[in-house]
């Protein structure tokens, strides 16, 4: 009798332990669904990330590749058309060019057909340039390495310097530095340049371009390239797809209309409007010290 009631507790518990430990492995492996599933999705976040940081790099480098088919071709003798609701075309500038005869109407013609429209066209096309975006995507920065510089020789503040942009002949560039960089620390230096300003005469030197400095009411420091970057590299800011003008028109005020966006972030970064000016594939263009004032 008591070896029949032993085992039957035996049996009862045997089952029970065997109900609990089916309860705790459903529970684990419901524990293991959950945790893969959680790094399931962490694996295609980081994924999609990796992507659009890839998409990101690959659509800097088609801008940057246009931007500079734009230069070549202007530099050829191409030019820049801004057709209403199309993106910019190059065509000859050659009178008979076949490229004109599709894009450019007879006027002569529109004259005739549309003399009635006449004032109605001229509000529409004042319209189109009051309309066209000006931003840092119209601003021409480049890396260019300073190769020769001596102080004017009319002037104790300025620099006059040869800076290497990636073209045929250096650029002449006038800046006033002298009072904030020592001339030994110019010499060679990799700088950020603006490249499509109106050249102009400074105390007799005419200047072809700006190189691009922080400044702040105390000290003024020239940006830093990218370890890598080479002159002719050009610099682009995201969000912004690189459209500069072959020489900014002074009375548009481009440069003026972007300078108060154009800062250093709290990592000393230079930004437009917060976003960085990169020169793609190698970096961030930099201050030295300076965070949260203006570059120009």
């Amino acid at each position: 009798m008591f070896t029949r009631i032993f085992v039957r507790n035996m049996s009862v518990n045997l089952s029970t332990k065997i109900l609990n430990n089916s309860e705790l492995a459903e529970r684990r492996l419901s524990e293991l669904k959950h945790k893969l599933e959680e790094v399931r999705k962490f694996k295609i976040q980081e994924k999609i990330q990796e992507l659009t940081k890839e998409n990101a790099v690959l659509a800097s480098k088609v801008e940057t590749a246009k931007a500079e088919l734009i230069r070549l071709e202007t530099l050829h003798g191409k030019k820049q058309y801004q057709l209403p609701g199309q993106k910019t075309v190059a065509v000859c500038s050659t009178p008979n060019s076949d490229n004109q005869e599709i894009n450019a109407p007879d006027t002569k013609k529109v004259k005739k057909e549309k003399e009635p429209a006449k004032k109605k066209e001229k509000v529409e096309n004042s319209q189109s340039i009051g309309d066209t975006i000006i931003d840092v995507r119209k601003l021409d920065l480049r890396i260019g390495k300073i190769i020769d510089i001596n102080k004017h020789p009319d002037a104790d503040s300025l620099y006059v310097e040869k800076i290497d942009c990636g073209e045929d002949n250096p650029r002449t560039v006038v800046s006033g530095l002298v009072n904030h960089v020592p001339i030994e620390e110019m010499r060679d230096r990799i700088v950020m340049v603006l490249c499509n300003l109106k050249p102009v005469k400074m105390r007799g030197v005419t200047s072809e371009a700006m190189v691009m400095c922080a400044s702040s009411p105390e000290k003024v420091e020239v940006l830093l390239p990218p370890s890598g970057a080479v002159p002719g590299d050009l610099v682009s800011c995201d969000g912004y797809p690189r459209q500069p003008e072959p020489q900014m028109n002074p009375k548009k005020k481009i440069f003026e209309t972007c300078a108060p966006d154009l800062k250093t972030d709290q990592h000393k970064v230079a930004c437009y409007k917060g976003s960085p000016l990169v020169v793609p594939g190698k970096g961030p263009i930099v201050a030295p010290t300076l965070k949260g004032v203006q570059v120009k």
